[in-house]
């Protein structure tokens, strides 16, 4: 499989097709889109991330998209240095998992396996060895196929939050903790909002030459972020924050390909916005072509994702937001990032 070195980086999260655990994390609005959040709302999340019926509708949204996606829903792009491989996975019907791999030694770890064969099928046409398993979060579209994995390689680890009840956790991760697979060093660091477990990773890219790599799992997406169901718009904007000083050139993994959903969202937003709309004709473009938009750069997030933008003028202005007398800084921008993610679920759900 061919190499190209990620191009013009883009990140990604197109619209869902409409499976249930997708649809927990996100609301396509697409004419044939469900959303099992709309009449239960609060009720169903419970269900769904607490509860064996969660897994029995992973199980069915599995089923759906291999049928629907037999190769993927997407058309892959691996990110190739000495001595190191990206490969991004697409699994069921707009997530990704994450091949890392030590191509010196061959050993190798996963973000978020979400469908067990189609990792397993990766694992097996890179002829690498699974050491570890890294679950940004405990939701079956990010955990579900750790069980299966662990099953067939026996001394995988899986590492997560302790917060988080994740399927099979082996190696309970702290806040800023590090593991090292081969001569791959990722970082965890704690992002709590989306879930109160939820972490990112953050791989070392320096020995190959590369920038940092961030797998943002459902905290950040190309122009969109996670919904809040287990924090504070306070505490999603301090784990935005976090994220984003990592740097502008690292390199952003998301848990999901939205990148459509999500700039028409924001292009309704700032309507003057150049980049936002050079980013929007080219996703849609990739996405026209069935091609991944991942990765993009944190540098180019801030151009252009709202969530990421609560401090910039424009966007306060274009949503009526003034800071108030006294107000501090970081709650009148924890103010505009609820405002913002209330317009989105609108949007989504309309």
């Amino acid at each position: 499989q061919g190499c190209p070195r990620a191009a013009g980086q883009g990140a990604g999260q197109e619209p869902g097709s409409g499976g249930l655990p997708e649809g927990v994390e996100y609301i396509p609005r697409r004419k044939k889109g469900k959303n099992p959040m709309k009449p239960v709302g609060v009720a169903w999340y419970s269900l769904y991330a607490r509860t064996r019926l969660g897994y029995l509708f992973y199980q069915r949204q599995v089923k759906k998209a291999r049928e629907r996606y037999p190769h993927g829903h997407s058309v892959p792009q691996p990110y190739c240095l000495p001595g190191m491989k990206i490969l991004p996975i697409p699994v069921l019907s707009n997530n990704y998992s994450y091949l890392v791999i030590d191509t010196g030694s061959s050993q190798a770890a996963v973000i978020d396996p979400s469908d067990p064969l189609a990792v397993q099928a990766a694992i097996e046409e890179e002829g690498v060895m699974l050491e570890a398993i890294f679950c940004t979060h405990k939701h079956w579209d990010h955990s579900g196929g750790n069980e299966a994995l662990c099953q067939k390689h026996s001394s995988c680890k899986v590492y997560g939050s302790a917060l988080d009840a994740i399927p099979q956790l082996t190696n309970p991760l702290a806040d800023r903790e590090k593991v090292t697979v081969g001569c791959l060093t990722f970082e965890a660091l704690a992002t709590p909002g989306h879930t109160v477990g939820h972490m990112v990773y953050v791989l070392d890219g320096g020995p190959f030459g590369s920038p940092p790599c961030l797998f943002s799992g459902d905290l950040l997406f190309l122009a969109g972020c996670g919904r809040p169901f287990e924090g504070s718009p306070e505490t999603m904007l301090a784990s935005l924050d976090l994220a984003m000083g990592l740097g502008e050139d690292t390199l952003l993994w998301p848990g999901h390909e939205y990148a459509l959903e999500c700039l028409t969202f924001a292009s309704l937003l700032e309507l003057d916005n150049s980049a936002l709309e050079q980013k929007l004709q080219w996703a849609v473009q990739q996405r026209q072509e069935k091609r991944s938009t991942c990765p993009s750069t944190l540098g180019e997030e801030q151009t252009y994702n709202p969530f990421v933008r609560t401090h910039r003028p424009e966007l306060q202005e274009a949503l009526g937001l003034w800071q108030g007398v006294g107000e501090d800084p970081d709650a009148f921008r924890a103010r505009v990032l609820k405002e913002v993610r209330r317009r989105k679920d609108l949007y989504q759900a309309t």
